[in-house]
């Protein structure tokens, strides 16, 4: 092996889900040493067998041939290496802060293990400043190295913020191809960086400082966020008004400056329902449009929930049936299509709001998942979309999955629908 990428021997990926497992993998398969931690022992022993323990296309046949040929390996604690990546959960504490916990974690087990001029770079998504506070969290327990706040570019240990622009379902594809922006602590960190993104990408590296990179991931996601609100409360209207708010935006996107997103249920998953509040947190008398946004959206769910309950209660009237003779069917529960990722899902919201108010049967089709989660495990049965058109007299489109889309008119001319993805219109 020749070039900069001698300096990048062993490379180490702290935390292994739907992040950080997929950019092990990659760096692997470009026949790098690639050792992945996490804390889960059943992931750990998953991916030392060849398999995976999340979905995403493409990623089971990287992680097989990359454990099989000796490049991918995972354990539970940290090991020397290089480079570290650090992509662990930030997730929310009750009052919309941003919970630290698990990249203080991470940042902690690699102390001991970090070695002269390895690089530490955060993935995870984080609030401003947080590239700064890892980099002080290291220098308290390893007084014997030098960090980028104490020493500038000549410091021991480099240290940056990269996150990742990936879609689940496309993470394979995109990761390689995408643009990274690179946010080093000093010019030195960032040119680090890149010379380790760049064993795989096809991409630009563009470089930036820490709190800069921080802030534009986080922008990305309030962006989609507000646009995503404005679309959701089109619909509330929409649906006051008697207008069909899927032919309305086709009709207002026509304009050639108009670009309107499609609403839904609600929004979810672990960016786009959480990275705006880490700006409203830190800027509350600022960020009005963005806290708005996030209201608008964690409401959704709620007028859905209202919409099934009106469904339901117009069914009993035309059918003259108990409520508990009523079969609701639930067509989907993961946050976007196509993928088992149920984190911040509105649709897994509304079917257990659902499941806790209906005294009828509650069927669930979610073609991802092969077990419901426990808190449905009670009240909701998971069945087959040919079993749910079959038994159930109201349908509740949540999540549009190509299966879903399948689904010939004639099968749901003869059900009660609330459709909130425009599937079934």
């Amino acid at each position: 092996m020749t070039g900069v990428n001698q300096k990048f021997a062993t490379i180490s990926v702290i935390g292994l889900g739907h992040i950080g497992l997929p950019t092990a993998a990659i760096f692997a398969s470009r026949k790098h040493k690639v050792i992945g931690v996490d804390i889960d022992k059943h992931a750990v022993d998953t991916i030392n067998a060849g398999k995976i323990h999340i979905a995403e296309p493409g990623l089971g046949t990287v992680v097989k041939v990359a454990v099989e040929d000796g490049f991918l390996s995972a354990t539970t604690e940290p090991v020397e290496a290089d480079a570290y990546l650090i992509a662990v959960p930030t997730p929310l504490e009750k009052r919309h802060q941003p919970d630290m916990v698990y990249i203080r974690n991470a940042t902690e087990s690699i102390a001991p293990v970090l070695r002269h001029n390895a690089l530490v770079v955060l993935e995870s998504t984080s609030p401003v400043g947080a590239t700064q506070q890892v980099a002080e969290w290291l220098a308290a327990l390893r007084p014997d190295l030098s960090f980028p706040q104490q020493a500038g570019e000549q410091a021991d240990i480099k240290v940056a913020y990269c996150p990742e622009r990936v879609m689940p379902g496309q993470v394979m594809e995109e990761l390689i191809k995408n643009d990274r922006v690179i946010g080093g602590m000093t010019p030195a960190c960032s040119a680090r960086a890149s010379e380790l993104y760049k064993i795989f990408l096809e991409g630009n590296c563009v470089m930036t400082n820490s709190r800069m990179a921080e802030m534009c991931k986080l922008t990305e996601n309030s962006f989609r966020d507000v646009n995503i609100a404005f679309a959701n409360e089109l619909s509330l209207i929409c649906a006051e008004q008697g207008i069909d708010v899927w032919q309305l935006i086709r009709l207002a996107n026509r304009h050639p400056r108009v670009s309107i997103l499609q609403p839904g249920p609600g929004v979810g998953g672990h960016c786009i329902a959480v990275d705006p509040w880490f700006i409203v947190s830190q800027n509350p008398q600022y960020a009005q449009l963005i806290r708005t946004a996030r209201a608008v959206n964690d409401a959704k769910p709620h007028w859905v929930i209202n919409q099934v309950k009106a469904t339901v209660a117009d069914c009993l009237a035309k059918s003259h049936r108990r409520v508990s003779d009523v079969t609701i069917a639930c067509f989907g529960l993961t946050f976007k299509p196509n993928t088992d990722d149920l984190r911040q899902s509105p649709a897994l919201e509304i079917t257990e709001a659902l499941s806790d108010w209906h005294s009828g049967k509650i069927l669930v089709v979610e073609p991802n998942v092969n077990q419901l989660p426990k808190n449905l495990f009670k009240h909701c049965v998971l069945v087959s979309a040919s079993d749910a058109l079959q038994q159930a007299d109201v349908l509740v489109m949540l999540v549009d999955h190509h299966e879903f889309k399948c689904i010939h008119p004639a099968q749901i001319a003869h059900h009660w629908i609330v459709d909130t993805k425009g599937v079934w219109r």
